[in-house]
């Protein structure tokens, strides 16, 4: 893997001008990013997991790291909202996709836990493209080898903390109360934000509010500023190592439509962008963003949404060098 050491830093290599090259030609990674390949090391790696064969409802979310990709196209090389410039302040990689059998979650699992430590064992942050929201079971195991347990900020329009589905004991609903039977996150400074719609039993809130999670619903966001909601993360994040992560169905179906399980109701984008920047400075190690599944997109909006995401967690990267 490529070193991390102080001593072998070198100028990074960012992505193609698009006041020379047009952003709708050229390379096809992320923000046309070099490859994890075509550089001697790396502080950050882009990757994509195209899976989906943990869904309840809409399949698709597989194709999502290829439209983010795409989307990611119209992005410029500096972010005014937390004034940095994210590729020249650190070298930025597009990984590829990691391993994924379609057919078995649990083997997929393994492949991805394994692929994700790899990327991220001699310190590097790893974003992650999804994906139905799975996968953010083994993103937290390999986070967990690396960092130990995490704070875990949660947004999503669901817990994501039911048992099983239909026996099946690891699914798209299910990711988060595995985490917490292995210790992967940390009570108390862990937060689900954007919860709403229907739920199937009550005690589906008392279950949940058990594991540790402190929950921000979506109706708090009729009362409350997203200062507010973003001073109460922070205090319970703390200095502890932390992990976003992103269903893109937190944000209301106006604003994402292309998704497996829409609520109404919803987040905006700029509410959501609004929070995830407001976290500067904390101790980033690792994000995903989940269930884009660009079938169901009108002009990209859903694409678009969660390819400017990944690129304020790639600044939030900037702005707290490891």
């Amino acid at each position: 893997m490529p070193s991390l050491s102080p001593d072998a830093r070198t100028e990074p290599v960012g992505p193609v001008d698009g006041q020379i090259s047009p952003r709708y030609a050229g390379l096809t990674t992320f923000a046309r990013l070099p490859r994890i390949e075509d550089v001697p090391r790396y502080d950050v790696a882009v990757a994509g997991v195209p899976f989906d064969a943990g869904v309840t409802y809409r399949p698709g979310a597989r194709f999502g790291p290829g439209a983010i990709r795409e989307a990611s196209r119209l992005l410029r090389p500096y972010n005014p909202r937390l004034d940095v410039m994210p590729f020249r302040a650190q070298q930025v990689v597009d990984a590829g996709d990691l391993p994924c059998n379609p057919f078995d979650i649990a083997q997929a699992g393994r492949e991805i836990e394994a692929a994700a430590y790899e990327l991220i064992r001699d310190g590097a942050r790893l974003i992650t493209l999804g994906g139905d929201h799975t996968i953010a079971y083994p993103l937290l195991r390999a986070m967990h080898r690396v960092h130990g347990p995490v704070a875990l900020i949660h947004f999503d329009a669901h817990l994501d903390t039911w048992d099983t589905y239909f026996d099946a004991p690891l699914t798209h609903g299910t990711p988060f109360r595995r985490a917490a039977e292995e210790g992967l996150f940390i009570p108390g400074s862990s937060a689900h934000v954007g919860i709403r719609g229907s739920l199937y039993d009550p005690d589906d809130l008392t279950a949940d509010a058990e594991l540790g999670f402190t929950v921000v619903h979506c109706a708090d966001f009729e009362t409350r500023t997203v200062a507010e909601v973003v001073d109460q993360l922070r205090a319970a994040v703390g200095d502890a190592p932390l992990y976003l992560s992103v269903d893109i169905d937190v944000l209301d179906p106006a604003h994402a439509p292309a998704t497996g399980t829409p609520e109404a109701g919803g987040l905006t984008s700029r509410e959501l962008l609004g929070i995830v920047r407001g976290l500067k400075g904390l101790n980033l190690v690792g994000a995903d963003i989940v269930e884009v599944a660009p079938a169901y997109d009108h002009a990209d909006i859903t694409s678009v949404a969660a390819a400017n995401l990944a690129y304020e967690y790639v600044s939030l990267c900037a702005r707290t060098p490891r």
